[in-house]
């Protein structure tokens, strides 16, 4: 089986019964969409893998122990270098979050603007549906939300230059203009 492969079915099965968190949908849906962004822009299996198990670290049970023993170091390095530290406070976990992927090079670069994107375009077509309301999904709303995106994106921008990046301002456009 190859690293895809094996990511994917690692991610359906560490994903199992979660929803996102704004629309109820399977959850195993966004890190396959994040990943197939990655594969369209010409990325490596390794980090497409990364991509398909980018949230299994922050978001479930699995150990990064065991986690590297399923798709080994070069994955879940770039997974470690895109997961948040759910323990700290909301602002500071972004601000850090920020400062590890800019430290993590091109892959971690890749994995966190991809992910970003797709977010972006879950949300925009969740607002179409339920409108302004759909702010209340994020903690912090939209002032706090566009404050992330936009930190993202800044200082991404200093160390990278990708199509993607583009693509993500343009959907961080797209995000400041929807009702709230």
């Amino acid at each position: 089986m190859d690293i895809y492969e094996k990511a994917l079915k690692v991610a359906i099965k560490a994903h199992e019964g979660q929803k996102r968190k704004h629309d109820g949908s399977a959850y195993v849906n966004h890190p396959i969409m994040v990943g197939r962004i990655l594969e369209h822009a010409g990325f490596s299996d390794v980090v497409v893998a990364a991509a398909l198990a980018h949230d299994i670290l922050e978001d479930t049970a699995v150990s990064e122990i065991e986690l590297r023993a399923e798709l080994g170091d070069a994955v879940v390095d770039i997974v470690v270098g895109v997961s948040e530290d759910k323990a700290l406070p909301w602002e500071e976990r972004k601000e850090k979050y920020v400062k590890t992927v800019v430290a993590g090079g091109e892959s971690v670069w890749a994995v966190s603007i991809a992910d970003k994107i797709h977010n972006a375009k879950d949300f925009i077509c969740f607002h179409e549906v339920s409108g302004a309301a759909s702010w209340k999904a994020f903690n912090r709303g939209k002032e706090k939300k566009i404050w992330f995106e936009k930190l993202v994106h800044t200082e991404v921008s200093k160390v990278w230059q990708h199509p993607l990046l583009d693509e993500y301002a343009t959907y961080i456009t797209k995000l400041e203009s929807l009702e709230d």
